[in-house]
């Protein structure tokens, strides 16, 4: 038999727990200016694709598929333009291209300024990510901005693979939301979208003081050679790196401090947008060779996989023309 049920009576600190979301609801419904509460968890609804296996088939897309998402989206449009002529001043102007690994191109280096650019598009692109991974159908259908996510997952994971150190601390501040772990210390988290931190804490507390992040990352890349702000010392952190909570604790002012330490790479999706252009009749086999290794690392090649029925009508007419012939 199981346990029976308590009773509100007996169970006297429900009502208070009920009172005080009340109050927190209303107070935030009264005064926008109230930190929004949301949690910190494993944003199952993330778009996390690391397109592992599948790097030079996308690469084959972006020219026609970024003319459509220009076409769809002006913030967009005008965030690559100014980053396009930014980074053309930059190299005519005698900069020259900073050091960086091999397959990384101007394209991502455009891509990581237009994100770092002062403008809404990272905050409308974020936005999308966190929400693009409701399903795969959702993300080919709704999410706008396919081209940027995959440039800026390439760059991080070409960036972050050649910097040493791989892990190091950095900072996070977060104006106008104060952050809850769904996890008890010890459990895990992602951020879902790509993460913006310092490694600076003074230059991160600038940002916002309502929730606070001390991070060790191990896949967060250094972008401060491509970025409109240099002096901030960005460490850009991706969807698709999950962490263990630490500890959480509210300081003496408010201050939500939060310790995350990395664990690994966890991604749900995988070269979802190449799986519906190329293997709509057949099931994609991807080259294994790329797992576990930086993107660009080997050759990436989508091989259609045909069904058996057509491997077998295939063997037999071929032993039928072996007889043939014998």
């Amino acid at each position: 038999m199981g346990a029976k049920p308590m009773t509100a009576a007996e169970q006297p600190w429900l009502p208070l727990l009920l009172l005080t979301a009340t109050v927190t609801q209303t107070l935030q419904a009264a005064n926008p200016f109230l930190p929004r509460v949301t949690t910190l968890d494993m944003a199952p609804a993330s778009f996390d694709d690391q397109y592992i296996g599948c790097a030079r088939d996308m690469e084959h897309e972006l020219a026609a598929l970024n003319q459509t998402e220009f076409a769809a989206s002006r913030t967009y449009a005008e965030a690559w333009e100014a980053a396009s002529a930014r980074w053309r001043e930059h190299l005519s102007g005698g900069g020259g291209r900073p050091p960086w690994p091999p397959g990384f191109r101007d394209e991502h280096a455009v891509a990581v300024l237009a994100y770092t650019a002062n403008g809404p598009l990272h905050r409308e692109f974020n936005a999308a990510v966190r929400e693009a991974g409701r399903s795969r159908a959702y993300y080919l259908r709704y999410f706008p901005f396919k081209t940027l996510h995959f440039l800026l997952t390439q760059a991080l994971a070409l960036l972050g693979a050649r910097q040493n150190p791989q892990c190091r601390r950095v900072y996070r501040g977060v104006a106008g939301v104060r952050f809850r772990t769904g996890a008890e210390p010890g459990g895990a988290v992602r951020f879902g979208h790509f993460a913006s931190s310092s490694l600076h804490e003074e230059a991160a507390l600038q940002f916002g003081q309502d929730s606070f992040f001390s991070i060790r990352t191990c896949h967060g890349a250094d972008i401060r050679a491509f970025s409109f702000f240099p002096g901030e010392e960005e460490v850009l952190i991706p969807p698709y790196e999950r962490f263990r909570v630490v500890n959480a604790s509210t300081g003496p002012h408010g201050l939500n401090h939060i310790h995350l330490q990395s664990l690994d790479k966890t991604s749900t999706y995988n070269c979802e947008y190449i799986k519906d252009k190329r293997c709509t009749s057949w099931r994609c086999r991807l080259n294994d060779s790329g797992k576990g290794s930086p993107v660009l690392s080997s050759p990436d090649l989508i091989t259609p996989t045909p069904p058996a029925s057509l491997l077998s009508d295939e063997v037999s007419s071929l032993t039928g023309l072996l007889s043939r012939l014998a």
